[in-house]
């Protein structure tokens, strides 16, 4: 297989993107090249997705988001912007098959329950509304090209950690994260994922602990979250290209996501009453790359 492709891993990682939410379903700053004879020039790929989400994390009623969603490269630097999720690596791409190192900085905004329009359950909604928290951090990564498959199919790992520094919480959550993709042509590629989210006390508290006034608010009992595994996930994604190949042109991405919720997070009244701990979560869209 000899066609470029330069956007093929960059296509995968707006798959999984388009179910930004959940900030593990997309390995950060990974939009590292996969074939040998890349030149090392710049690029980059903007989208559009439409995303199926939970109402907020352990509901069982879901709603359509839009995601905006950007990849690229800037002097052999890698970016990703997933909608609310921005990470940078700052380990130049090494060109080609072999191992690729990553680590850099990584924001996210999270939204969860930060208004209370977009939730159907009343007893939650009742619980009120949570700031817009700011969570900032880092990540490290690795990855191996040519691995099964061919010399372009590719296997990557990375931890990142991030901390609440305004808004709902100033937790911590780390997330580990394994992804396998491989193309299937010029036009086509695919990924499977599995990943998982470990949130400390102060974020278990602000989203699924329940104090004795929003008891009486909701109806839902007092309950006191702690800290620990919060969920693990698994998901597969795919894009084609529509115009020309996956280096340049119009693709469409979709996904489909599995996510189970753990411990105190699956055991609150938030999600073991109001919810459900079996969240599944999708997506469709539109990227272009140049």
């Amino acid at each position: 297989m000899t066609t470029i492709f330069r956007t093929a891993s960059a296509a995968l990682v707006l798959s999984l993107s388009a179910l930004g939410t959940t900030p593990a379903l997309a390995q950060d700053g990974d939009s590292t090249t996969i074939h040998n004879n890349d030149d090392g020039s710049d690029y980059a790929v903007l989208g559009l997705g439409g995303a199926i989400l939970t109402d907020y994390e352990g509901s069982d009623d879901y709603s359509f988001t839009p995601v905006p969603i950007g990849i690229g490269r800037v002097s052999g630097f890698n970016f990703l912007l997933a909608g609310n999720r921005l990470s940078v690596d700052l380990i130049a791409d090494n060109f080609g098959p072999g191992l690729d190192f990553q680590a850099g900085p990584v924001a996210a905004l999270n939204f969860n329950r930060s208004s209370t329009k977009s939730i159907d359950d009343e007893r939650v909604k009742a619980l009120g509304k949570r700031k817009t928290a700011l969570e900032v951090g880092g990540y490290l990564g690795i990855g191996q090209t040519g691995v099964f498959t061919s010399e372009f199919d590719r296997l990557s790992a990375s931890v990142s950690y991030r901390k609440g520094v305004t808004g709902a919480h100033s937790a911590g959550i780390f997330t580990p994260t394994v992804t396998y993709m491989t193309p299937l042509s010029t036009k086509s590629v695919v990924t499977i994922f599995v990943a998982a989210e470990r949130a400390e006390k102060g974020y278990a508290q602000s989203y699924f602990g329940i104090n004795p006034q929003q008891s009486e608010d909701s109806g839902l009992p007092v309950y006191n979250a702690r800290g620990g595994w919060k969920n693990w996930t698994l998901g597969g994604a795919g894009a084609v290209s529509l115009t020309g190949n996956l280096r340049n042109g119009l693709q469409a991405f979709g996904g489909v996501v599995y996510r189970r919720m753990l411990n105190d997070f699956a055991e609150s009244p938030v999600t073991s009453i109001a919810g459900d701990r079996d969240q599944w979560l999708g997506s469709v869209g539109l990227a272009y790359s140049f």
